[in-house]
């Protein structure tokens, strides 16, 4: 910013203040500051604890987040990692005493390649032999600067969690509701954080293709876990006759989420309630 004269003396020892405290400050900024200078991770799982206050921002910086599009980088720091095997590492700095960002990519600072990003912690594919970036930053989202704590924690993770799931054949309708109860089965990996099945239920009643939406949050214990769904129709009521079903299913954990999708006929008869 270009100083006007009104400032006068005055004014230009206050910035030359700020020029020697901003000087202080980078001599006690971490080691890994700057992407020319990174924590080399050797071993997994890698925690650390760092005080980031001092830590600074630049170009490099800039040049990650074009890809991400986090709020800011201040109090950044960087992490080299080399994958000993094919799958999926997670960086997490969800503990640390301000909001904290990652972003991980490959190649040299001012270069990268951004693999994944993402606000409290990150996980990502990762190929034998690559060396992974990992930029670990204050983004502001709590509304204040300039680091604090920095909770890191790199580990190898899971896959995303694998889910497949079955329909019951024969489903019911309510007569008065005009609704019908789809049932099934789900099993997926323990371990997952969330999974659901979500349905579009669809009949032809004469001319008029009658069609609903409805789900269901289930469990994954690595076992075959029931669950049922109510469809309200949104043009109509379900009547007893063929109808077809499409389930799609989701089981997710930090990694990413395994999905699974079928269209499949079922048969709505009897009477519920």
């Amino acid at each position: 910013m270009r100083l006007t004269t009104r400032w006068g003396a005055a004014a230009v020892a206050a910035v030359t203040g700020l020029v020697l405290s901003a000087g202080a400050a980078l001599a006690a900024a971490p080691s890994n500051d700057l992407g020319s200078s990174p924590v080399v991770i050797t071993a997994l799982p890698y925690s650390a604890t760092i005080d980031t206050s001092q830590a600074t921002t630049d170009a490099d910086d800039v040049q990650a987040n074009l890809d991400c599009g986090a709020p800011a980088t201040d109090a950044s720091v960087w992490f080299t990692v080399t994958a000993a095997a094919d799958g999926y590492l997670a960086a997490d700095v969800s503990g640390s005493s301000y909001s904290a960002g990652v972003i991980v990519g490959l190649g040299s600072p001012g270069a990268l390649s951004i693999v994944a990003c993402g606000q409290a912690g990150v996980a990502f594919p990762v190929t034998a032999g690559e060396t992974y970036t990992i930029l670990a930053f204050d983004d502001q989202l709590d509304g204040a600067g300039n680091g604090g704590t920095l909770d890191i924690t790199v580990d190898v993770a899971p896959p995303p969690p694998m889910i497949e799931a079955t329909l019951n054949p024969v489903a019911q309708f309510d007569s008065k509701s005009g609704g019908a109860y789809v049932s099934g089965t789900v099993t997926c990996d323990e371990g997952a954080d969330f999974a659901f099945v979500d349905l579009q239920l669809t009949q032809r009643v004469g001319r008029l293709l009658i069609r609903g939406y409805g789900g269901a949050e289930v469990s994954c214990t690595g076992q075959a876990e029931p669950w049922t769904a109510f469809i309200l129709a949104d043009n109509g009521l379900f009547k007893g006759g063929k109808a077809v079903n499409v389930t799609f299913g989701a089981a997710c954990n930090l990694t990413g989420c395994g999905e699974y999708s079928a269209e499949q006929s079922i048969q709505l008869k009897g009477k519920k309630g």
